[in-house]
């Protein structure tokens, strides 16, 4: 156990403490991961056979990288060791003890995607308008019920208004039809292994002897169903440990209870709680205004934060003119901070509350070309001709799967209307049977065109003929011949334009995706891998090996960390997030939230704000958030940029904060005491002309080229021997000619 000597003595001290319930509070930066990846190792090491550990993660990527670790430490012995996401494991058991909750091994499992689809299905059936009952928002009130293992009769009962009744309603039908397709939505992953350890007393009991430790990391992040699940597997030998930190509980919008770890002593009062309080990621400046700001939160464990690393620089805090201008800024900093720093543009980040903030950065990149990533953008699963395939995979797996079945079966186009699927839905009804096998009998149907019968009885056939090779083929020989068959390529091929290409090269990057899970399991099977796409989350699909600027939301930055990272949108209603007014609780979470992007910073960090938003359409006066107070000033550079200065610091030194007054306010919008003031110096056409040598505060030293425009317009071609040939708009350069 060589591999122990390169922890410090609290990381050690978590690692041995083998038996009983443990609580690992983990700051940021502390090494967490490779405290709950040594952990697993000693486990092994000291004769705990791996197939008797159980560690849950909360992405499949966090999962695959601490089992390579835990591998390379002790070897092949832990190759059974159980280890991924909750989702994952607990639909692993469900294929094999789903009929004792009255499911079959082949079940669909849908995605938010999915689930909202059918739920519309029912909605409609029942006569409930989309207009005015929001299916989303529906769908996010059952997936709440489900976490806080509310059933749709409970539901019912709790009702206090017309929506609450009707998503009680859609919820009791959506999941008859859930089971009736022989599928299950994430939630279900985690109700049904519920349900079965009730009723099954000895499954439960084969369970948690099977599992006689048990480590689960990101533990402040847990539902209640999570928390429920958990504390029935552990209940038998207790050798429980988690690992978290309740300052970065930041998931409350979709379930996550922050009690779950602030009681944990109470659910187990012999636990044994290990803080591990240096920090190895951040510079002593980026910390201290991280756990300054951290404790200005009532419910929370206490710790206190340190490091050997160096001072570094101060945190800046920049104000800006606006949204624009703080897109332009940003850039403008990036340029100059990774020339200062000597980083790759993938060291690279920039954080913000929510996706709408992008545009104006995005906008600010691609006027500099520069290039960027935006995490928990459109991922490549979620697009529409991926999901089709999916749909027709999906169908081959699991005959009862009505939804996947209805996506694709006039897709391509087989002369089905509306009056005709209800005729074939009825006729499958009273036939009993699931929709293929009515496809193959579609000629019984006597209400169906010639044209009709013979669309959805090629459908039929083509599952059946595909569902015979299944056996004699590979998974990647299978998938490309049915998809082939299917004619969805032959579409986009014919109708020739960009978007349609782009479309199949999404389809051919879907069989290469299948290619390469088969080449990596010998008996893959296709199952398998429908199961693993449908448990991608965002950070599992991003790819961190292009040379890129980093585009995220703060809810995405959990457990990554950056040398150079810029948090945009420090204001009032934005960060922290409300419209009119804000409860205790849920500041606390927003707080939380700008801690984790500040602690994702490793050299320089820099916060934005504007002074004027558009938000909702209309401009908005905005207010700096009360968070940049809250952090003290010690180790906080404050300045600002004003719009004819895009690329100018006005203040570099250190300036004292003003104290933040009470803002007007005009409905929720912030109105400040004082308007911003604006400049615009800058060299006119008869100061500029080709041949002429300039100097630019980023780009440096450069030779005009030519010069075209007028007034407000006028620009500036000129060549930089540091960073090539820019366009620049004379107005916001800020050229002074050499």
């Amino acid at each position: 156990m060589s591999f122990l000597e390169s922890l410090n003595e609290k990381q050690q001290e978590a690692v041995k403490s083998a038996q009983g319930p443990v609580m690992i509070v983990a700051g940021p930066g502390s090494g967490k991961t490779r405290v709950l990846t040594f952990r697993i190792a000693h486990l092994i090491s000291i004769g705990v056979p791996a197939y008797q550990i159980l560690a849950l993660t909360f992405t499949n990527r966090a999962a695959s990288e601490m089992k390579d670790r835990v591998v390379k430490l002790v070897g092949e012995k832990s190759t059974q060791l159980w280890m991924g996401t909750f989702h994952s494991v607990f639909a692993r058991i469900l294929r094999t003890e789903c009929e004792q909750v009255g499911f079959q091994k082949n079940f669909s499992i849908y995605d938010s995607q999915d689930s909202l689809g059918l739920i519309k299905g029912v909605m409609e059936a029942q006569g409930i308008s989309w207009q005015r009952f929001n299916p989303q928002a529906i769908r996010s009130r059952i997936s709440g019920a489900k976490n806080q293992l509310i059933g749709p009769d409970e539901a019912a009962r709790r009702a206090t208004d017309i929506f609450e009744e009707k998503a009680a309603q859609v919820y009791a039908e959506y999941q008859r039809r859930l089971k009736q397709f022989n599928a299950m939505d994430f939630d279900d992953l985690l109700l049904k292994p519920i349900e079965l350890y009730t009723l099954h007393p000895k499954t439960l009991a084969k369970y948690q002897d099977r599992f006689r430790f048990i480590l689960i990391d990101e533990y402040q992040d847990t539902n209640r169903a999570q928390y429920t699940l958990i504390k029935m597997l552990a209940d038998r030998y207790r050798n429980i440990c988690v690992v978290g930190d309740d300052a970065q509980s930041i998931y409350a919008f979709r379930g996550a209870d922050i009690r779950n770890i602030l009681d944990f002593e109470r659910d187990y009062p012999e636990a044994k709680t290990i803080r591990l309080e240096q920090n190895y990621r951040s510079t002593r400046s980026i910390l201290a205004a991280a756990d300054t700001l951290i404790k200005h939160n009532v419910d929370q464990i206490p710790k206190d934060l340190w490091t050997e690393n160096t001072e570094g620089d101060p945190i800046s805090v920049v104000a800006c003119d606006d949204d624009k201008d703080e897109g332009l800024t940003i850039v403008s900093r990036i340029f100059e901070e990774s020339r200062r720093l000597k980083l790759d543009m993938k060291d690279v980040a920039i954080m913000y509350r929510t996706n709408a903030q992008s545009r104006s950065l995005e906008d600010a990149l691609r006027r500099q070309n520069l290039p960027y990533a935006i995490v928990g953008g459109v991922e490549f699963y979620q697009r529409k001709e991926v999901k089709d395939v999916m749909a027709y995979l999906r169908v081959l797996v699991n005959p009862r799967d009505q939804e996947s079945f209805l996506r694709i079966v006039n897709y391509p186009v087989r002369g089905l209307g509306d009056v005709a699927l209800e005729h074939f839905l009825a006729f499958a009804g009273s036939a009993g049977v699931d929709l293929p096998s009515a496809a193959l009998r579609a000629g019984e149907i006597a209400l169906l065109t010639p044209k009709a019968k013979s669309g959805i009885a090629s459908l039929g056939a083509l599952f059946e003929k595909y569902r015979r090779m299944s056996a004699e083929m590979s998974l990647s020989e299978l998938s490309r011949a049915y998809v082939d068959e299917i004619g969805i390529l032959k579409i986009f091929k014919d109708e020739g334009n960009p978007e349609a290409m782009a479309r199949w090269e999404n389809v051919q990057e879907l069989l290469s995706a299948i290619s390469e899970f088969s080449a990596s399991r010998p008996d893959a099977t296709l199952e398998q891998f429908l199961q693993d796409v449908s448990l991608l989350s965002n950070m599992d699909e991003w790819d961190d090996k292009h040379n890129a600027v980093t585009l995220m939301t703060l809810h995405s930055a959990k457990g990554l960390e950056f040398p150079l990272v810029f948090v945009a949108g420090l204001e009032e209603g934005l960060l922290p997030f409300y419209s009119s007014s804000i409860e205790r609780k849920e500041l606390e979470e927003e707080r939380r939230l700008l801690y984790v992007g500040m602690t994702r910073a490793m050299r320089k960090l820099t916060l934005t704000h504007a002074r004027i938003r558009f938000r909702f359409g209309e401009m908005s006066y905005q207010s700096p958030s009360r968070f940049l107070e809250e952090m003290g000033g010690g180790a906080v550079l404050t300045e600002s940029v004003h719009r004819g200065s895009p690329y100018r610091s006005a203040a570099t030194t250190a300036a004292p904060r003003p104290s933040r007054k009470p803002a007007a306010t005009r409905g929720d919008r912030f109105v400040p005491d004082e308007q911003p003031d604006y400049d615009s110096e800058a060299l006119s056409a008869d100061d500029l002309k080709a041949g002429k040598f300039v100097e630019h505060e980023i780009f440096g030293k450069g030779k005009v080229v030519y010069v075209v425009g007028t007034g407000e317009s006028l620009k500036a071609v000129v060549d930089f021997p540091q960073v090539g040939r820019k366009n620049l708009l004379l107005k916001y350069a800020r050229l002074k000619i050499v």
